[in-house]
């Protein structure tokens, strides 16, 4: 079995390394927004602004100091997610890459990060163990993330009525929200940037974790189910189109995993998951209802 201990050739460190300094200024930039809009209480999400972020960014590289809040709380919520599948490949003697972190100039800043196999995998219970590492290791940091920055954010009345656009909220911000704020409306939340980076992070381990094609969900019910994944993968696929009636963006995922994500390469091993796993199993599943938002974004008619 190939493994990780080989010196790495100079393109596959320059490569990923370059990629996440792009990725931070991205979200850096986005983060500058953010704080600008956390605070002045500014309502929702405007995309064509956010964009207009960084030709002034050229005119005032300043503003960047006030995207670090967000762009590194986001980064390394991410950042611990890929070194939870790293790690764990190097403890299974899987080779695989650093990882490759996506830069966008987007709501976000990124299209995520991911990394790759180099050689195969013995045994479902290496996939399971290598799939679930990142989400588990990602939510760890989310948590805290979480609970900084919503202590630091704040409830400001009217703010929701007056948004075009708002984010979704899971399960676990709307809990953590009514606990900090007791009696407050959470469409009235003003989140500070750090609880948007990690409103990103559940955003992200959420999409990782469904069960679909060589997603980590789909890497994880490969290794608990086998080929029956693939029906699964499909499932869900009909899921987020029919969902898509209701939340758009919905279709775009579906269409995607559609044509590029629901096939999972084989695993010859027809061992299935001990104890421990299953009860991780449940674990992965409970994160996964508490980070999931059937709609991360939500288009309202501001109040007049």
């Amino acid at each position: 079995m190939q493994s990780d201990d080989r010196p790495r050739p100079q393109r596959a460190v320059l490569i990923p390394v370059g990629l996440f300094l792009l990725t931070l200024l991205c979200t850096t930039a986005l983060g500058s927004r953010v704080a600008f809009h956390f605070d002045r209480n500014l309502p929702g999400l405007d995309f064509l602004e956010d964009l207009n972020t960084f030709p002034e960014l050229l005119r005032r590289p300043e503003l960047l100091l006030d995207g670090l809040s967000y762009s590194l709380t986001l980064l390394l919520i991410l950042l611990a997610h890929e070194l939870g599948h790293y790690f764990a490949c190097r403890y299974h003697r899987v080779a695989c890459t650093l990882p490759y972190f996506l830069p966008a100039p987007s709501f976000i800043g990124t299209f995520g990060a991911f990394i790759r196999f180099r050689s195969a995998l013995k045994s479902r219970r290496e996939l399971f163990d290598v799939g679930i590492a990142g989400p588990l290791a990602g939510f760890v940091f989310v948590l805290p993330a979480l609970g900084i920055g919503l202590a630091l954010s704040r409830i400001v009345p009217g703010l929701g009525g007056g948004a075009e656009t708002r984010l979704g909220l899971p399960l676990l911000i709307q809990w953590l929200g009514a606990w900090i704020f007791p009696g407050a409306r959470m469409i009235d939340l003003n989140m500070h940037p750090v609880a948007r980076a990690a409103w990103v992070g559940l955003l992200a381990t959420a999409l990782n974790l469904l069960p679909v094609g060589q997603l980590d969900g789909g890497h994880i019910v490969y290794s608990w189910l086998g080929e029956r994944h693939r029906w699964v993968s499909l499932a869900v696929i009909v899921m987020l189109g029919l969902m898509g009636f209701l939340f758009w963006p919905w279709f775009f995922w579906a269409g995607i995993l559609l044509l590029v994500g629901r096939r999972h390469f084989p695993v010859y091993d027809d061992q299935g998951l001990d104890r421990k796993r299953k009860i991780l199993l449940v674990l992965i599943g409970l994160i996964f209802l508490l980070s999931f938002m059937p709609a991360p974004l939500l288009y309202t008619t501001p109040v007049q």
